[in-house]
């Protein structure tokens, strides 16, 4: 449940500009989520969001983007504790998760900046890879593999 809330809040903030914890909560609130004010606050610094200044002039929560967009060990956790499996086809990778952890393994492959990863997209509990090159996926994989090892 942690962890598909969690994912539901990185959706929250890509989408729209969020300045409050109370604003968090009551999103949540409103897509079925029992959540206190404490609740929210654990997960805001679970996944270190940080606050930035938005186009508007306002403040918004943002995932921290340190350089090279390097992932958090939260986001590595999250994507060992919550990948099924994963396969492929020629380029393509498909990555099952948990429930509702597919946008956050999938944020945790972006940030993790994959050679040979053109691009990512995050269903519910898919995660679905396109390689530059069909020769370069068991590469890919076994990376997969180690992080699930670590």
């Amino acid at each position: 449940m942690r962890y598909t809330r969690q994912n539901k809040i990185i959706e929250f903030i890509a989408a729209e500009e969020i300045d409050t914890q109370e604003k968090l909560a009551e999103m949540l609130k409103n897509s079925g989520f029992d959540v206190t004010q404490a609740t929210v606050s654990r997960d805001i610094k679970e996944l270190q969001l940080i606050k930035t200044l938005a186009a508007s002039g306002k403040y918004k929560y943002t995932l921290p983007e340190a350089s090279g967009r390097q992932a958090t060990d939260r986001f590595v956790k999250i994507f060992r504790d919550t990948i099924q499996s994963a396969d492929s086809s020629g380029n393509m990778i498909v990555v099952k998760t948990l429930i509702g952890c597919a946008n956050a393994a999938c944020e945790a492959i972006d940030s993790l900046d994959f050679p040979h990863i053109l691009g990512t997209l995050a269903g519910d509990s898919t995660v679905f890879l396109v390689a530059d090159d069909p020769k370069n996926v068991p590469a890919v994989m076994e990376r997969f593999e180690a992080m699930l090892r670590s």
